[in-house]
């Protein structure tokens, strides 16, 4: 299993536009994939997703700093970075979060999970949103 984590672990590092066609071998074709934005079942859906995510940001990439492998699943943790397309000055943006997997006996992916705070991780970076969101997060703590 060890292998097969690994071998994940180079493709989403290694992940490019032209390569996300190739995701349908790494995931079985019935995958259930759900993160904040999106909960989708099938290939050609998750596929979908990726492909949105070049179109809207620039030079996105997966960095994987932790891997936890127990039997047929494992968690990742992650960094995921980018540039936003239309925002500027330029200015790298990191996501942190992890990434439940669960394979199957071919070592495809038939779950994909990604955990991570949307509004502490994305929101609070926007120019007009994130205002409000610092705002009500320290609202909330006092």
């Amino acid at each position: 299993m060890k292998n097969t984590v690994e071998s994940i672990v180079q493709v989403f590092e290694g992940l490019t536009p032209e390569r996300v066609e190739q995701l349908d071998k790494l995931y079985a074709s019935d995958a259930r994939f759900k993160d904040p934005f999106n909960d989708v079942r099938g290939v050609a859906s998750i596929q979908r997703i990726f492909r949105h995510m070049y179109l809207q940001l620039e030079a996105p990439r997966f960095v994987i700093d932790q891997r936890i492998i127990d039997g047929r699943q494992c968690f990742l943790t992650w960094e995921f970075r980018f540039f936003f397309r239309q925002f500027k000055p330029r200015m790298e943006q990191v996501i942190l979060g992890g990434s439940h997997l669960v394979l199957d006996d071919a070592g495809r992916i038939t779950l994909h999970r990604d955990y991570w705070d949307a509004a502490e991780e994305l929101y609070e970076k926007l120019p007009v949103v994130g205002g409000l969101m610092r705002w009500l997060k320290k609202r909330a703590n006092s």
